[in-house]
């Protein structure tokens, strides 16, 4: 099946309402697109993925029994690449996928990283503008801050990435900046 960002865009709507999520799975988008484009993979594929990865998350977050496993079984069911459900199955932990391919990998690294980037954006008055990676570091040694991110999770992305932790925030960032408007990242304005 030729994978469409625009069709994942659609089902990933019916099935999630919530407005913080579908910002969430955008941002997740962003940094993948920027990825794919640096090692020249499939760009389309590469945001279907960042999408779909929470797919299900709103109408079964039970990590026991839900979350990703309804997705995955959806996404079988519409035949979507191997490839694409592995890495959305290797971005739980707790299913024991191992992340082999560049795709999944990258998401798993890309996927808690920036949901804390937007919390660290939140809470700036200049919005994501302006960020950089030590303002980014520095939140995250405060674990009070964004308490729900796996601070494990993020540096093993980082390491099984093999990239550099500063390189790797940096980029997440700049992904997101150039689509602050839509992911809700812009200044206060009031």
């Amino acid at each position: 099946m030729d994978v469409d960002r625009d069709a994942a865009w659609a089902l990933f709507c019916e099935w999630t309402e919530s407005d913080s999520l579908r910002k969430h799975v955008l941002g997740v988008e962003a940094a993948m697109v920027s990825y794919a484009r640096e090692g020249g993979h499939d760009e389309e594929l590469w945001a279907a993925t960042g999408i779909l990865h929470d797919l299900d998350y709103e109408r079964y977050p039970d990590l026991e029994t839900g979350h990703p496993r309804m997705a995955i079984d959806e996404l079988r069911r519409l035949e979507y690449p191997a490839e694409l459900i592995d890495a959305v199955a290797g971005h739980a932990d707790f299913l024991g996928v191992p992340r082999v391919t560049p795709l999944a990998r990258t998401l798993y690294a890309v996927d808690e990283l920036s949901g804390f980037v937007a919390a660290c954006a939140r809470v700036r008055p200049t919005g994501i503008h302006g960020m950089a990676p030590k303002s980014v570091k520095k939140k995250l040694g405060q674990p009070s801050f964004a308490a729900g991110v796996d601070r494990e999770g993020v540096r093993r992305g980082v390491e099984e990435l093999g990239v550099d932790f500063d390189a790797h925030v940096a980029r997440v960032i700049a992904a997101m900046e150039e689509r602050a408007a839509e992911l809700g990242l812009e200044p206060d304005s009031g």
